[in-house]
Parts: C-alpha cells; sequence; structure tokens
C-alpha cells in the first residue's frame, strides 16, 4: 500500500526544506535550512544524503550564504565551508564549481538572485536527468522478463498444466533486481538513480522485486524499503551478507547500484559493500550496473585509486570501546561493471570517454 509522498528537497521563501533523511523511515519530518550553516550541517549529518541530493542542496547553502552584494571573498569563504562537509561524493564539488563560476562571472549586486536561480536550475536538472536514467535503464529489466518465457518455451505468463493440454494462468515472471544503499528519489532531487529503472518498470507494468541490503552502519536501506512501500513496489529486506548467497541460489537476476563518485576509466565508488556485490554477482554470472547522473562521473580523476574515502565516526559502529575502522564508500573497478547508465544512456564502463565534456 502506497504512503504519502515528502519531497525530498523544496524552496520555502528565502530558505529551503528538506526531508529529514535522520529521521527516517521513524519519522517523515520536513526540516527548514534558513542559513549557510544549516545546509553545512545538514549535508555533514546526512540529515541530506545521496551524491545528487547533496549536490543540489550544496547549491543552495550558496544561496542561503549569500547576502545582497556579496563580494568575492565571502563567496570563496561559503563554498569552501560547504566543500569541507563531505570528500567522497563528486557532485558536491561540482556543484560548487559551477555555482562559484556563474556566481564570479556576475556583479556582487546580483549574485543572491543568481545564486537562487542556479541552485533551482541543478535541482530541476537532477529530477530530468535520473527521469532519463530510468528510461534507459528500463530495457535492461524489460530484456531479462523477456526472457524468461524464452527459456521456459512458455510466454512469461503461461504454463503448461501437467497431465492435459490446457495452459493455464501463473503469475508473471517476477525479475528479481538487487540493490545496496540508497539510490532511490530520496538519494535524489526527484526521481532516484539505481532505482529510477525499477520505477519506470514498475510504471510499465512489468513485474518486479527488490531485494533491499540494510548497508550497516548507518542503515540506508531501510530508507529504500521505505520509498519502494512509498511507491506500491514489492520488496524485501535482507541483511547485507545475505546477498551472495541470493545469487548462488539464482534468486538475483540483475544488480543496479548507484555511485558516490566514478573515476575517467570506469571505477566506481558507492557505499561500502558494493564492492563484495560486484565480486559476488560476478561469479554468478548476475549482470552488475551503475547508475548515476553524467554529474556524478569526475573525468578529472583517472581511477578509482585517486578517489579519497571518507572515514565516519566510530560511533555510528555502535561501541566506543574498542578500535573502530568505519569506511563509509569502497570502490568497484570498472572490470566488474556490465554498464553504466546515465541520461546519455548506456554504455560499458571503460568507454566513458564519450561523454566526455
Amino acid at each position: 500500500m502506497s504512503q504519502k509522498r515528502y519531497p525530498t528537497l523544496t524552496e520555502d521563501h528565502a530558505a529551503i526544506l528538506i526531508l529529514d533523511q535522520t529521521r527516517l523511515p521513524r519519522e517523515a519530518v520536513m526540516l527548514r535550512l534558513a542559513t549557510l550553516e544549516d545546509a553545512a550541517h545538514a549535508i555533514r549529518v546526512m540529515q541530506v544524503r545521496g551524491a545528487p541530493l547533496i549536490g543540489a542542496t550544496a547549491a543552495y547553502g550558496v544561496a542561503l550564504g549569500l547576502a545582497d552584494d556579496a563580494g568575492d571573498a565571502r563567496l570563496h569563504q561559503v563554498i569552501e565551508t560547504l566543500a569541507a562537509t563531505r570528500p567522497t561524493a563528486v557532485n558536491l564539488h561540482w556543484a560548487l564549481a559551477r555555482m562559484r563560476r556563474v556566481l564570479q562571472e556576475s556583479a556582487p549586486a546580483t549574485r543572491r538572485d543568481k545564486a537562487w536561480n542556479e541552485a533551482r536550475a541543478i535541482a530541476t536538472e537532477d529530477g530530468a536527468a535520473n527521469a532519463a536514467i530510468g528510461q534507459h535503464g528500463l530495457p535492461l529489466i524489460a530484456a531479462i522478463h523477456a526472457a524468461f518465457g524464452k527459456e521456459k518455451g512458455n510466454p512469461p505468463n503461461a504454463l503448461s498444466a501437467k497431465g492435459g493440454d490446457k495452459i493455464r494462468q501463473a503469475a508473471p515472471a517476477i525479475v528479481n533486481v538487487m540493490t545496496h544503499c540508497n539510490a532511490g528519489r530520496l538519494a535524489t532531487v526527484d526521481n532516484g538513480t539505481a532505482l529510477a529503472p525499477v520505477y519506470a518498470a514498475h510504471a510499465a507494468g512489468l513485474p518486479v522485486h527488490v531485494w533491499v541490503s540494510e548497508t550497516r552502519p548507518r542503515n540506508q536501506g531501510l530508507l529504500t524499503a521505505w520509498e519502494l512501500a512509498e511507491a506500491g513496489v514489492p520488496h524485501t529486506l535482507i541483511a547485507d551478507n545475505a546477498a551472495g548467497l541470493l545469487m548462488m541460489q539464482g534468486k538475483v537476476d540483475l544488480v543496479i547500484v548507484g555511485a558516490d563518485r566514478i573515476a575517467g576509466n570506469g571505477d566506481t565508488a558507492n557505499k561500502v559493500g558494493t564492492y563484495l556485490k560486484a565480486l559476488a554477482a560476478r561469479a554468478h554470472g548476475v549482470p552488475f550496473y551503475v547508475a548515476a547522473p553524467l554529474s556524478t562521473i569526475d573525468f578529472s580523476c583517472p581511477s578509482g585509486a585517486e578517489i579519497p574515502i571518507e572515514e565516519r565516526a566510530a560511533d555510528e559502529l555502535g561501541v566506543s570501546d574498542t578500535p573502530v575502522a568505519n569506511p563509509a564508500f569502497d570502490v568497484t573497478p570498472a572490470a566488474l561493471i556490465s554498464g553504466i547508465v546515465s541520461e546519455r544512456g548506456v554504455v560499458q564502463a571503460g568507454e566513458l570517454g564519450q561523454w566526455k565534456p
């Protein structure tokens, strides 16, 4: 049963409202951000999370931090404050670089209004890009569904009844998609990245089911389950370490994950645990795709070895009396990725150069 749909980010006069994701899935609360400090804090403590949404929030953070007639020194201070919040998600730095470029070319007296307009444009473009990702990723799911009938010698909706010539109608063959972390609409301004093809398939009437890994220690998988319930998409929450078993048992047809940064060679940083899923997918012949907008591709970063990995606080693991390592991301080599889906289409991970601006 679907539930009320809350926006992840919306304008509220001279402020913005965000859906506070640290309080999901227990409660849905819209939080008002009115200052630069509010926006920086929201990014740092993960009240907003997901690379595209972080980028859009940072863009609005610039607008919130600029008073009328803001000079170069203030512009630099605002951008540096936001840039220091999180290191791995490249959309943050992409959005800030775009804001800096536009605003440096503007007279100080016009910067505040132009900042709001540019932040608005970034948010609008994100929703459109993610919708396009859904349409480009939809054929991946549709092809698997169509293949079910061919493999069994029957249409997907029909099975031969034993002991007779009747054809009895059975439940449609279901495409089982596995994802990791949250790369749905909660990680974006709208539509999602890894879940965009799932939503497109669901809207097209294709039977799809999502295996949702819990994604310790921040349990972003619970956010994925929350938004899938909101959209009425069948899903099952699993412990992270169950993923390999499900693939071994043939219960996963396709893996689609998001990305926080994609290097120029196709190596991809995503929530820690993604690499293990890619290894299991390769071992069991399961296609493994990454879905992300072009703004997540960092062509200035030659490979995954140069991607900074954020180390988060030890208390996220719930212990205080033992040494803790808490890397927030890992890197999946391009060789393990079947393809990358963006608003421009689907390419192999090693062929990203064709999308270079």
